[in-house]
């Protein structure tokens, strides 16, 4: 995962889900990492990380076409 870069952190799982989802649907390959603690689910964030190369068009895309 070195080749990947955080473009998105949010602690709702659904809302890093959508940002996935509007990323793939535009072509650029996306996971979402869960960073949440395993006990509770109480601390921590959902992260979603693209490839390094993708991440400007990546975080242009979630600024103008995502909104909550």
């Amino acid at each position: 995962m070195d080749s990947w870069i955080k473009v998105f952190e949010n602690q709702n799982q659904i809302r890093a889900e959508i940002v996935k989802g509007v990323l793939e649907e535009n072509g650029i390959s996306a996971v979402v990492m869960n960073k949440k603690e395993t006990v509770y689910h109480v601390f921590g964030t959902y992260e979603v990380l693209v490839p390094k190369g993708d991440a400007l068009l990546a975080m242009q895309l979630i600024q103008n076409e995502i909104t909550f």
